[in-house]
């Protein structure tokens, strides 16, 4: 939907490689919401806008409606629902289902990205704690998921799908520097992510894993990581 006609004044400042910029067009694709993207040089020097519109934090994404920003991805998800609620609910109605996704979306958002990146940054018993800890993150998840299709069970693909989606692209890394197999360690867990990289929201809105794979070996360059 990005680059269409946008009367809902959408739009949306990310970064391409971002997962918490990709669970925001994942959501926006799947509610049918056109809007504009606008990509950040995060490295080379972020926008007047961003700085402006998240002043606080100068993060990514931002999500800005009608000129008015949101901040943070998962508010940003929960915005969508309220804002346009005549397009598919990523929550569902029921306040207990809904209080649960967000306790996993949440979850998701502070293991997986934070214990990932420990995996390619460290070495030695930091690197194995991180490791250890990694799998443990990928089984509890698919414990939660179970025999369900997706995160959001009889909703549909939903809320803590949208979240964690973005994630299967850097499972790939995970695996090479943490040296062990998603499909071993929570096969469950790996045949969700492909069932979510089946469908058009995320397949459009997420990069190969070879690719993000090969973005963390230029980091870790620029960082002096061997």
């Amino acid at each position: 939907m990005a680059g269409e006609k946008n009367d809902d004044g959408l739009v949306l400042l990310g970064f391409w490689v971002s997962p918490f910029a990709q669970r925001c067009r994942i959501a926006l694709a799947e509610k049918g919401l056109p809007y504009k993207y606008v990509e950040e040089d995060l490295f080379g020097g972020k926008s007047d806008l961003l700085l402006r519109s998240n002043p606080v934090h100068k993060k990514i994404p931002v999500l800005l409606h009608h000129g008015k920003p949101v901040n943070e991805s998962l508010v940003i998800l929960q915005y969508l629902d309220d804002a346009f609620p005549e397009t598919p609910s990523l929550l569902p109605a029921d306040p207990h289902a809904r209080a649960h996704a967000r306790f996993w979306a949440d979850y998701i958002d502070k293991k997986v990205t934070d214990c990932g990146s420990r995996l390619w940054k460290l070495k030695g018993e930091p690197h194995r704690q991180a490791r250890a800890e990694m799998i443990e993150i990928l089984r509890t998840l698919e414990a939660e998921l179970g025999e369900k299709k997706f995160f959001g069970g009889e909703h549909g693909f939903g809320f803590v799908d949208a979240a964690f989606a973005p994630s299967t692209a850097w499972f790939l890394t995970y695996e090479r520097y943490g040296e062990f197999s998603v499909a071993e360690v929570a096969p469950r867990l790996a045949a969700c992510a492909a069932r979510c990289g089946e469908r058009e929201s995320v397949a459009e809105s997420i990069y190969s894993p070879e690719k993000v794979y090969d973005f963390i070996g230029e980091l870790r360059k620029k960082l002096g990581i061997q």
